[in-house]
């Protein structure tokens, strides 16, 4: 005769047995999760959180300090997006902490990275009224390209129609023009190197005597007028013995009538050549120049 089985009672032995491993399997996972102390934070984002999801990581430099517990529309707000986040009790997050969004590699997942935190400053705390204490946020990497690309692309645009305005139809023939005009004045000035070598060499030379004239022209006028000052001295002198002459030629009457014109004629010519003298270191004063290419033609008269 067979036994019967209870099956009520087995029945219930399998669900109190399969309730206690998988409370087992739970506490022997999780370990560690259930002895941790967590503090609640809130954060408010003001881009998407496209690819952040419950459960992501909190990290702090890098550190894994927690997770994310919310993830809501900012109440009376939509343009913010409520982050709730457990962090672990004993995390260093400071009044100048700043909370943000980074992406994981390649694959998109999407965590809380906190940064900054100075240590000389206050604990974060919550605000009167508030829930719990609000930690800052920052731009992430990707909105700060997005914004530097954005930023980039309106200055090449702008740049472009600026330029494309600056050349227009009358500006390029313009410089077309100017073009044909350098390389014609390039080819001339090809074609007469050997004269313009030429003419720089002369003029350098030019220079050169110059600078040496000049420095000896104010000797050669103090000369001048040395000699010049002793002609005046020797044309009085023959004219106070040419009187002296007369009269004792007048008192003694030793002299012919002839040797007293010649005297005279001597001292006119005398005080020609000193006249003559002081008119060239005149002229030398006033254009020096005349040593090196002589004195300039004189301007015709009317009907010559």
């Amino acid at each position: 005769m067979e036994e019967k089985v209870n099956y009520t009672v087995v029945g219930i032995f399998v669900l109190l047995l399969a309730t206690a491993l998988i409370g087992g399997v739970l506490w022997l996972g999780s370990g560690k999760s259930y002895r941790t102390v967590y503090d609640t934070y809130q954060t408010y984002m003001n881009e998407s959180v496209s690819g952040l999801n419950l459960n992501a990581p909190v990290r702090y430099r890098g550190v894994e300090v927690g997770r994310v517990q919310k993830i809501t529309l900012a109440p009376g707000n939509v343009e913010q997006v409520q982050l709730t986040l457990g962090i672990e009790h004993g995390t260093p997050v400071k009044v100048d902490t700043v909370a943000l969004l980074q992406t994981h590699g390649l694959t998109g997942l999407t965590f809380v990275e906190l940064t900054g935190g100075s240590r000389d400053a206050p604990a974060l705390q919550k605000l009167s009224g508030a829930a719990f204490p609000v930690i800052k946020t920052g731009p992430s990497l990707m909105t700060r390209l997005d914004t530097s690309l954005t930023s980039l692309l309106a200055n090449l645009n702008r740049t472009s129609e600026n330029f494309n305005a600056l050349l227009d139809e009358d500006n390029r023939l313009a410089i077309k023009h100017s073009l044909a005009d350098i390389a014609l004045l390039s080819h001339t000035l090809a074609a007469r190197q050997s004269a313009i070598d030429s003419g720089l060499s002369n003029a350098a030379r030019t220079m050169k005597n110059t600078a040496r004239l000049s420095g000896e022209l104010p000797q050669l006028a103090a000369r001048i007028q040395h000699s010049t000052e002793a002609f005046d001295r020797m044309a009085n002198e023959l004219g106070r013995a040419g009187e002296s002459t007369k009269a004792t030629m007048d008192s003694t009457r030793q002299f012919t009538s002839e040797t007293l014109p010649e005297i005279q004629q001597l001292v006119l010519e005398l005080r020609d050549l000193s006249a003559s003298l002081r008119r060239i270191s005149g002229e030398l004063e006033q254009n020096p120049s005349m040593l090196l290419y002589g004195k300039p033609a004189a301007k015709r008269g009317p009907g010559e």
